[in-house]
């Protein structure tokens, strides 16, 4: 956990230059602490502190700083350090860092990294953007069958220091087709004349290499994996995807879906980290699109002018009914989104759905009319309290269908369902809110539009 006095004895390490005192910094502390307190120091400042360790432990703090910190950290580098620290970085996060940089400092770089590596990276970045392939990691303990368990243990000695997760060991034949696996506790607790193929489960749970990454996450999430492995199309093992990956899509995708309902294009950086002109083309965007929509309920309205002059008490009820509408069917929208978001949904799972949202709009409807009947009764007749009951109803029950099938349509057209922002929801249901309450109350006193 951070701690606060942490900084100001740091400034004082710097400030005085105690290279031993920064050293045992380093090597005391957890990575993720270090990495939390130099957040608030300079570039400089940062590399003066992890100098004074050796680049394993460099390595490992660094990898805490968020994705924005760590393109401005090597910046300030020189390229045989650079390079050296991208050799021991692990094969994910140096391909995330490497997509962000600067293509021509990268171009420069590269001859300067080990054949190995330079190879692993660029195989690890021909994948495509956001599929399981681009942020799986190459590091993964493996064994052959024929192994007893006491050559495998001596095996995954060796591996281990340079595996990411050595829990599940992956078996493969010799042209590294995926045969089976066996978890760390199963070999630990076998005797050690067995054979690894006596042990190992060959019921393996994959994923293709092309598949993209919120699928990858759902289906960790529902084996509880701690790591999953990676096939090509000929069912060779290319990599694996460790949970801190998985946790790290989950919440870019929530964030991704929480920022378009609530009518925000998603940011790809942490919100402070925005330039100020990306920041407000996001929020313009949506903003233009949600005054539209605001300029055809204003249209709508001035076709109902002469109804407006004609019973003025329309208009004092209007923001009521508007309102009314606008949130029922944001609430649906947003536990319709967030339940497509959790799992696949067939249309038999969708119509069940749609039954149960029309079910609840009705009771809601009917609830918000009779309380805005006695509310209105104190000021207006009856049959004009009427009027503003039933348009409540309807207006309720259609908003909650709009806010549940908007986002469904979107989802079978293979579109992001939060595009269906709640601000555009709401929007959308004043157009129908207006034209429905005009039309009722028209239709109440003997008129047709």
């Amino acid at each position: 956990m951070y701690d606060p006095l942490l900084l100001p004895e740091l400034r004082e390490m710097l400030l005085e230059n105690d290279a031993r005192a920064m050293r045992e910094f380093c090597e005391v502390f957890h990575a993720g602490v270090i990495a939390e307190t130099l957040d608030a120091l300079s570039n400089e400042e940062v590399w003066r502190v992890l100098s004074q360790s050796p680049l394993q432990r460099q390595v490992e703090i660094f990898e805490y700083f968020n994705l924005a910190r760590q393109v401005e950290l090597v910046t300030c580098l020189d390229k045989p350090h650079l390079s050296a620290l991208l050799e021991v970085m692990a094969p994910d996060d140096r391909v995330d860092l490497i997509k962000n940089m600067d293509q021509a400092q990268v171009e420069l770089l590269m001859p300067l990294i080990a054949q190995a590596e330079r190879s692993d990276i660029r195989k690890l970045l021909s994948y495509p953007e956001h599929s399981a392939g681009s942020i799986m990691t190459t590091e993964y303990a493996s064994l052959r069958e024929d192994m007893t368990v006491l050559d495998a243990l001596g095996q995954l000695r060796s591996q281990a220091p340079n595996r990411e997760t050595i829990y599940y060991l992956y078996v493969l034949d010799d042209a590294r087709h995926l045969h089976g696996f066996v978890s760390l506790r199963k070999l630990i607790l076998a005797r050690p004349e067995t054979l690894v193929t006596e042990m190992m489960d060959r019921d393996v749970i994959s994923v293709r290499v092309d598949e993209d990454q919120e699928v990858v996450a759902k289906k960790m999430a529902r084996y509880d994996f701690i790591a999953m492995p990676v096939v090509d199309d000929q069912g060779r093992l290319v990599g694996i995807i460790t949970h801190d990956d998985v946790l790290d899509v989950l919440q870019q995708e929530a964030t991704e879906d929480v920022h378009r309902m609530g009518g925000v294009e998603p940011l790809q950086d942490a919100y402070l980290s925005t330039p100020f002109v990306t920041l407000a083309w996001k929020r313009g965007i949506w903003l233009v699109l949600l005054l539209v929509a605001g300029l055809g309920t204003a249209e709508l309205l001035e076709r109902f002018d002469e109804t407006t002059k004609r019973f003025a008490w329309l208009v004092r009820f209007l923001p009521l009914v508007l309102a009314s509408g606008g949130n029922a069917g944001s609430q649906s929208a947003t536990l319709v989104i967030r339940a497509l978001a959790l799992g696949d949904m067939g249309r038999h799972v969708q119509y069940r759905i749609l039954r149960r949202e029309v079910a609840t709009g009705m009771a809601l409807g009917a609830v918000m009319a009779s309380l805005a009947f006695c509310f209105a009764l104190i000021d207006i007749p009856m049959l004009n309290a009427s009027i503003l009951a039933g348009a409540v109803a309807l207006v309720v029950m259609l908003g909650t269908v709009n806010g549940t099938l908007l986002p469904m349509a979107l989802r079978s057209l293979g579109m992001d369902p939060a595009i269906m922002s709640n601000p555009l929801i709401a929007s959308l249901s004043d157009m129908l809110g207006v034209m429905i309450y005009y039309n009722l109350a028209l239709f109440a006193v003997g008129n047709t539009l």
